[in-house]
């Protein structure tokens, strides 16, 4: 029993693995795809907007695909689907094929974030303690991989095409494998049966899986505001060299794994409630750092200071949501939709924002969305002590494998 939970549990750490990487790869390689198709960075942002809205319309759409299936079976077609897809993106010829192959790229990968995050919930409960945050540090490793593969293929000269069909063909064989590892999630028709024989039946989804949603939405719009907008304001605003701005978002990345890969440890001993107010008032103190800043060291390093407060804050809601009802995957997909829309939304705010003012002033969002983290989770259940927020789940499901 005890090493299924561990094949289970390492395999769902790759599955996020696989998907930083895939992604990684993706927007990593961005200046060569400007090249290779001749096209402007508005149109680079038509299709990374087809993409982002590609996997919102599935994730919210995987409400009732979890339900009937589980998240088991969406890996096993999803996750390799996904890797085929970015196929898609690497053979695009011309804008409109791109842009449709991106949207293809991110509902596909929609299907595998909310499967693999259901998944991560099921593991965690089977477990019997906090697992999200550890799990969610697979995705950083994943994207910084990306970036480290990525900058080796720049330096040899393998061209765009190239390193993501060769990203894709590598991971399609290898997301079908890992996912002959996973648990079974409970349905909901067998939710349903449970609640049947318990004289009751939950039709809606409850209250606090829209208030997770809504302090993921903050989260990934934090996020989104440091991934798209932090080269700009470290050069254009506090005037750092550009070789110095390009370590921006690396180090955001690397403080949020260290943050990620001592989440779960800190959720244990102060609660996830706690823990998330802690990190949005700590993001917005952190955010109100670098854009008062002057210096190009206290605003690159105050990147990291970001990672390390905001990485927590979007596992241990997705992470919560899984515990919400008795069938995670649609809370988890609920939860995650409302996320991305702030990941899509927030760098679309911010640009009016500073055409209207300054990228200083415009920034000042983020502060204001730590401070609205922090208050939305004083209204989170208070469990008496971190542990009871996983203890109390229902019980988990029979421990095994697919055949």
């Amino acid at each position: 029993m005890t090493r299924v939970l561990r094949v289970a549990r390492s395999r769902a750490i790759l599955t996020f693995v696989l998907a930083g990487l895939m992604c990684g790869t993706f927007t990593v390689r961005i200046p060569a795809l400007t090249d290779k198709l001749g096209i402007s960075e508005a149109s680079v942002g038509v299709v990374l907007l087809a993409w982002g809205l590609g996997a919102l319309v599935t994730m919210q759409s995987m409400r009732g695909v979890m339900a009937r299936t589980g998240s088991r079976a969406v890996l096993r077609v999803g996750a390799p689907l996904c890797a085929t897809s970015l196929l898609g993106v690497a053979f695009a010829p011309s804008l409109p094929w791109l842009i449709g192959a991106a949207a293809l790229f991110g509902m596909a990968f929609g299907a595998v974030d909310v499967a693999m995050n259901a998944q991560g919930s099921t593991v965690e409960r089977a477990y019997g303690r906090p697992l999200m945050n550890g799990m969610h540090a697979g995705w950083c490793v994943g994207a910084m991989s990306a970036g480290l593969l990525g900058t080796a293929a720049i330096s040899f000269g393998v061209s765009f095409t190239a390193n993501l069909a060769l990203v894709a063909l590598v991971s399609a064989p290898v997301a079908y494998v890992l996912s002959r590892g996973f648990l079974p999630d409970r349905t909901s028709a067998e939710q349903a049966s449970r609640d049947a024989a318990s004289g009751g039946a939950r039709r809606r989804m409850p209250a606090m899986v829209y208030l997770l949603g809504a302090i993921a939405f903050g989260a990934f719009m934090v996020e989104g505001a440091v991934a798209d907008w932090n080269g700009l304001f470290l050069r254009d605003t506090i005037g750092a060299p550009e070789a110095v701005a390009a370590l921006g978002y690396p180090i955001f990345e690397g403080g949020m794994l260290i943050a990620r890969l001592a989440g779960d440890r800190l959720r244990s001993r102060a609660g996830a409630r706690r823990l998330i107010m802690a990190s949005g008032l700590g993001t917005a103190a952190t955010f109100t750092l670098v854009i008062t800043t002057s210096s190009p060291v206290v605003a690159v390093a105050g990147m990291a200071l970001i990672g390390l407060t905001v990485a927590t804050v979007s596992p241990m809601a997705i992470s919560l949501a899984g515990t919400a009802t008795g069938s995670p995957g649609p809370a988890i997909a609920q939860t995650g939709a409302m996320g991305y829309a702030g990941l899509l939304l927030g760098p679309v705010v911010i640009g009016f924002l500073s055409h209207a003012a300054t990228l200083r002033v415009a920034l000042g969002i983020a502060v204001v969305l730590g401070v609205l983290i922090a208050a939305a989770a004083h209204f989170l259940p208070k469990p008496h002590t971190a542990g009871a927020e996983i203890r109390e789940l229902q019980p988990p499901v029979p421990l095994k494998t697919a055949a």
